[in-house]
Parts: C-alpha cells; structure tokens; sequence
C-alpha cells in the first residue's frame, strides 16, 4: 500500500506520534477517541468523537481507511472482526493478549518462559490463594483484563492477604509467582504482513509506583543475557499473528533468568527513544508494517535515555522550565497536548542521546527535575 488511509482506534500520544510518522509517508490518518481535540487530532489525524469501544465508532472508521489499527488493549476485539478493511495485528492476537491468563497459556504452549501462574476459581478463592502461597510462597494476584501500568495487580503474602479479593470486585483473577528480579528489560519486535521480524536493542525500563518513569537503551546486560532477550523476544514475535510492532516486557531474576512478563501488541512506553536514537522509530516501524511497506532498519545510532514526564499535581496545565531543558545537550522533549494535569497521568517525555548511555541517564534525570507541567 503505497499511498492510503490509516485508521487507529485511539488518539493519545501513542496514537499522535503514529500519525507523526505516517503523514509524511503520504499516509491520511483518522482516529477515534473520546476526547475532544485528541493528541493526535493536533499532529493532524481527522477525529471521530466516541468511545474506543463503540461498534459503530469502529465500523465508520474502517469505512474511511485501509487499514485499521490500535494504540491501546482495552477496545472491543469482536467489534474489530469482520471489518470491511484490513486490521492488523490480528484481532486473535489482541484478544489473547488481553486476558493476561490467556495470554500466560499461549506463552507455556509455545515453550517460552514465564512465572509459574495458576488461575483462580471465583467460587473458591480462599481456597485457591492458599494453595498459591504453598506452591510459590509469595505472591501477585493480578486482573485477567483491563490493568495497566500496574492497575489491577496486588502484590500478596500469607501474612497480608485477608480481604484481598474485596478490593478486586468481580473481576476475573489468576496469580503469579512474585519473582524477585534485578532489572526489567523490552525488545521492541515488528512483524510484516509476511512474517519477517525486525527487533530493537534490548532495553532496561525503571518503574516507579508501577509506572515506567525510565528506559535507558541499551540495557547494561552480559552479553550473553542480551542475546537469550533477543531470542525470546524473536520467538515470541513468531508466534502472534499479524503485522505490526510489538513489546516484549521481560524480568531478569536475580538468578540470572529471562521471564516474560507482559506482551504489548501496540508500540510502546519502552520504545519512545528510538524517535531520536534509531534509524526507524517504531513508530514509522508500525505504520510500514501495516501498510505492506519494507521493515526499516533498527540499527541504533546513538545510546539514549527516555524519562516520563508524569503529572504532579491536578490542575491546568502549567508549563515552566522547557527552555532550560532545551538547553541541555543531546535533549529532546515530546509534549503530548493532554489537558489538563493529573496525578501520574502520562504527560510527555524526554530523550537524551549522548555517547554513553549513563551520561543520557544524569542528563534525563537533571532534565525532568527542571520541567514542570
């Protein structure tokens, strides 16, 4: 597809930096999205105004594009299926990644590895948390669907878990093993519409309050822990369906160990840096992967460091400080339009390129300590 129409159910900031890339490919952009005057109404995508879950919502958009995608997990699949258009990745992908049960389930099945995991019966919950805490000690209770960015998991020990389920509601549940780990680490992975597998280099994501406040790219991992990333994140790729870019979130234990934590079948936090830090960002990687046009190299030009600027405070927004970020060296910032300001609420970035992945990490940090919003 050379020239056409592209349709993204979302218009956050991962859907404005999408219609950022895909404009000046020749690409038109429509999203939906709630909000009036989206992020990515701003970059330039036409904006049709209603839920990311609304059937009709979706069918009006694949009646004006070519090819439909997402920037969030969180839609209806089946409004997704039978579209009169194509939609990638597949909509079996998403809905299997969705249920994060189904998701541990497809990772066993194709031998990849993972937490040890066990689901929980909803008439026997006591019951089965018991046996949890006899099979693996500690503890994670977690959501099937719908967390994000930590919601909808609860770290639990025998000595805290009274009352646990309270706070869960109805909503389906399984647990993990609580891993104890040294790093976190992603392999941002794109699939073209033929199975070809271009991969990112492996990369550390730091969180705080589950949220990812910093990627340094690249992970300062052996070697030979770089590669066994490479080669789980490559596996896992071969087994979705479907094109478009994909994150492979992993932990390294503190034995030494790569478990899959998580797929994102969207770009992704972990991959905002390659904007500026690799030859293809994998946003342009997501828009050529869905439109049939050739996988852009992933070769890194520079090390780099990414660090979330998150709300503080709830209120209007109030930018102070941009100049003396900009006056840093090897800084770039990425303001996403959102209004206004909420507590944690994702609100831009900022990459620093630099030499020696470290010095962009001491630059980020002095970077967003500068910046308020």
């Amino acid at each position: 597809m050379e020239h056409g129409r592209v349709g993204i159910v979302g218009g956050g900031q991962l859907g404005r930096m999408l219609t950022d890339a895909a404009l000046p490919l020749g690409f038109a952009v429509t999203v939906i999205d709630p909000v009036e005057n989206c992020p990515a109404a701003q970059a330039g995508a036409e904006q049709i105004q209603a839920s990311l879950k609304d059937p009709d919502a979706i069918r009006s958009l694949a009646s004006r594009t070519d090819v439909v995608t997402w920037e969030i997990e969180d839609i209806d699949v089946t409004a997704l299926e039978g579209l009169p258009t194509a939609v990638e990745p597949s909509p079996y992908t998403l809905g299997t990644i969705q249920d994060k049960l189904r998701q541990k389930r497809m990772l066993v099945r194709a031998g990849l590895p993972v937490a040890a995991f066990m689901d929980l019966d909803p008439n026997r919950l006591d019951r089965d948390v018991d046996m949890a805490f006899k099979a693996f000690g500690a503890v994670i209770i977690k959501a099937r669907t719908g967390g994000y960015d930590g919601r909808g998991n609860m770290s639990v020990r025998p000595d805290n878990s009274q009352g646990i389920f309270d706070r869960f509601g109805d909503t389906q549940l399984y647990v993990e093993r609580l891993v104890p780990f040294q790093k976190e680490l992603a392999v941002i992975v794109a699939r073209d519409v033929l199975g070809n597998i271009a991969q990112y280099p492996v990369v550390e994501t730091i969180h705080e309050n589950n949220i990812c406040h910093l990627v340094l790219a690249p992970a300062g991992i052996d070697p030979r822990i770089r590669a066994d990333a490479e080669e789980i994140a490559h596996e896992t790729a071969g087994h979705l369906d479907g094109a478009g870019v994909f994150a492979i979130e992993m932990f390294l234990t503190d034995g030494d160990e790569l478990l899959i934590n998580e797929i994102a079948p969207r770009v992704h936090n972990s991959g905002h840096h390659t904007i500026e830090a690799n030859a293809t960002s994998q946003f342009e990687q997501h828009i050529r992967a869905i439109t049939r046009l050739p996988l852009g190299s992933t070769e890194m030009i520079s090390p780099a460091a990414m660090i979330n600027i998150l709300g503080e405070r709830n209120g209007p927004v109030a930018l102070r400080g941009l100049g003396r970020v900009l006056s840093l060296p090897g800084t770039h910032v990425h303001l996403y339009g959102k209004e206004p300001t909420k507590m944690e609420r994702k609100m831009g970035h900022i990459v620093v390129i630099s030499d020696d992945v470290e010095e962009a990490r001491v630059i980020a940090l002095k970077a967003r300590r500068e910046l308020t919003i």
